[in-house]
């Protein structure tokens, strides 16, 4: 795709030293330009992809669409490509009733990104804090059955879903922790200060006494 100036001038703001608030700033100005988008995603690196995302019209997203732009994000390195799709769902595919019908088909996707966002979405909904839905039973035992031979994105999100049930739902609170303990995902795993463990009988126990629940 040839660069139009308009995207050649945008590029152009973008350097190494653009943060992620940086991008959010200059999506604010340029508002909904999915033609724009387009060219901004053509570039072919994260930044500029991660803009592209937060300016694409919901409206213009399909299948389809979803398809080709988790096929160019497989070109990008684990890290990259995990942040370029969850910065996806949430920006994009969470704002629609069409669009989120497209993440809740996704559970048995042969894209492991597709997976990935079908499973971080069903965590989201949870650690919003609203009143869970009524399938945790459902994915209880579809995690205890999958979690250990899916891919590491998979994995990590599948392990996220269990956590917040855990955390929200006291009734399946010791079933998702001995999850944890079973599949021993994540234990000893050095995080940041101030950052929770992904094991999750950790997780289960720091995220509910903050909530004291």
């Amino acid at each position: 795709m040839i660069l139009t100036p308009k995207a050649e001038n945008i590029l152009s703001q973008i350097n190494t030293k653009t943060k992620l608030g940086d991008l959010r700033k200059i999506a604010k100005d340029i508002k909904k330009d999915h033609d724009l988008a387009l060219g901004l995603w053509s570039a072919k690196s994260l930044f500029p992809r991660l803009l592209a995302i937060l300016i694409m019209d919901n409206k213009r997203i399909s299948q389809e669409v979803v398809n080709v732009l988790d096929k160019d994000m497989q070109t990008h390195p684990f890290d990259e490509r995990n942040q370029l799709m969850d910065w996806f769902m949430a920006n994009q595919l969470v704002k629609d009733k069409k669009t989120i019908a497209l993440i809740e088909s996704w559970e048995d996707s042969l894209s492991v990104l597709q997976r990935r966002v079908f499973w971080y979405y069903q965590a989201r909904l949870r650690w919003t804090g609203q009143k869970p839905p009524g399938n945790s039973p459902e994915l209880i035992n579809k995690i205890e059955a999958r979690i250990a031979k899916e891919e590491p994105e998979v994995q990590w999100a599948m392990n996220f879903t269990a956590g917040w049930i855990g955390v929200y739902e006291k009734q399946y609170r010791n079933t998702c922790i001995s999850i944890g303990e079973r599949t021993g995902l994540y234990k000893g795993e050095m995080v940041s200060k101030g950052c929770t463990p992904n094991y999750l009988p950790a997780f289960i126990t720091i995220e509910s006494n903050k909530r004291n629940l």
